[in-house]
This record gives structure tokens, sequence and C-alpha cells, in this order.
């Protein structure tokens, strides 16, 4: 049972996990971004803290297109349920968080993803028209989305129920590095809000059918803490990828 083996290893704080290796230190954040950061000179630093944010990496495939089939890699956010797009600059998608927190269906899917194609909105006739099945059926994915509060409507209008929406069809996220394993006692794991089961379980429905997942692994984004005291004696900290050197909001 390595599910147990894993929990065990997290309660006693021993054995290894996976991390996205830290390519910038605090000290260098710090000092790339002392002016942003250190307001005037009775503001100062103390000592940052190294965290690890919960991913969940997926070795998947899919088809593009009925000749071909792609072996991608996806990386997938356990805290705001967000995949992410590239690891360069951390690009993600915006949206899947709320399609997970309501258990979307792959027919709801189907509704969310043709929005998200069409710019975000559609009537109600070119959503018949693309998805060609009956009215009944139709309606039926339109009430359970509304009812999810996944999409709402405006006159014959139909539109995601988010500020710049942004789901992809395509299960894919640009590595431009690969993984370590390191042994991190007493290191600092965030929280997960979401289960790799909920990950997985939303990502068949929003990729179809010829969408399979072949193996899945826990992974950890180091963040540094950067905290600096100000004049008054309060704390602000904000938080950076440790990866590419950016500030990062966490949830």
């Amino acid at each position: 049972h390595p599910e147990v083996k894993t929990k065990v290893e997290e309660v006693l704080d021993i054995g290894n996990f996976y991390t996205l290796e830290v390519r910038f230190t605090a000290s260098q954040i710090m000092e790339m971004h002392r002016r942003e950061l250190l307001k005037d000179n009775r503001h100062r630093f103390l000592d940052p803290v190294l965290e690890f944010y919960p991913y969940l990496l997926m070795e998947v495939k899919y088809t593009p297109s009925e000749e071909k089939t792609y072996e991608r890699i996806v990386l997938w956010d356990l805290v705001d349920g967000e995949m992410v797009i590239n690891t360069k600059d951390w690009e993600k998608t915006h949206g899947f968080g709320d399609c997970i927190a309501a258990d979307t269906s792959s027919q709801e899917f189907k509704i969310l993803n043709l929005l998200a194609k069409k710019g975000g909105s559609l009537d109600r006739d070119g959503l018949s028209k693309a998805l060609n099945v009956e009215h009944e059926i139709l309606d039926g994915w339109l009430n359970s989305c509304q009812r999810k509060k996944l999409i709402v409507q405006a006159g014959n209008n139909y539109r995601l129920h988010l500020q710049n929406p942004r789901l992809r069809t395509i299960p894919e996220t640009h590595l431009d590095q690969w993984l370590v394993t390191k042994p991190y006692k007493h290191a600092i794991r965030l929280t997960k809000r979401f289960s790799p089961s909920q990950i997985e379980r939303t990502a068949r429905a929003a990729f179809g059918q010829n969408f399979a997942i072949r193996k899945t692994s826990d992974v950890y984004l180091p963040i540094h803490s950067i905290i600096v005291q100000k004049p008054d004696g309060s704390i602000h900290t904000s938080h950076w990828n440790a990866l590419n050197g950016k500030r990062i909001l966490l949830h």
C-alpha cells in the first residue's frame, strides 16, 4: 500500500519527495528585488522561509486528431486546481478549480469547452448546432451548468461564469526542466485543497474519451517566503517561485 507508506513517512517526517529544483535562492531574489521590497533603509529583511507547494504530475496520452496519439506531461496545482501551461513563467489555466469543486461531468464540459472555444459566450442556437444533441438533452446540460454556477444566461446567450476564463482543451504542460528527488527533513509542505483523484476525474471529463492517464506522481514547487519588517514593527510577506525567480500569489 504505497499511499499508506507515503502517509506514514509524512507523519514521521522521513523519506524523500519529488520537487522541482531550486534555481533561484532567497538571497538572489532579495538582492534582485531589494528596491521593490525595501522601501527605505528603515525596512529590513528577516530570515526567509522555504516552503513546498503541492502539485500532481500526470503522464498522459490523447489524440489531437484521428491520425495521431500524443504522450505528454501535465502539471496540476493541488491547491487552486489549475493546470500549469508552461513552467517558464508559470502560466496557468483559469476555471478548472471551479470545475473540480463542482464535480463537473463530461457532458457539462462539452458546454464549457465549446464556450471557451468561442471566446466565452454563445447563443443557444450556436450551442445546439455545434453539439448536435436533442433540445431536451441540451437543456438538461445547460440547467446543470447553471445550477453549479459554471455558466450564466444573459437573454439568449450563455457565458462562462468566470472573470477572464482560460480553459484548455489540450492536456499538456511545457516543462523546461525535470524533477529531482531530495530528502527534505522538516520541509514545510503546504496543505492540498484537492485530492489527486479529484484532479484525475476532472481531467478525464475535460479532455474526452481518448484521454488516458498512464501514471501520476506528487511533486512540489519550492517557494521562497521573503519577509520584510516595516518601521512600525509589522511584517509583510511575499512569495517567490524558486524555479523562475518570479513573484507568485498563493491561494
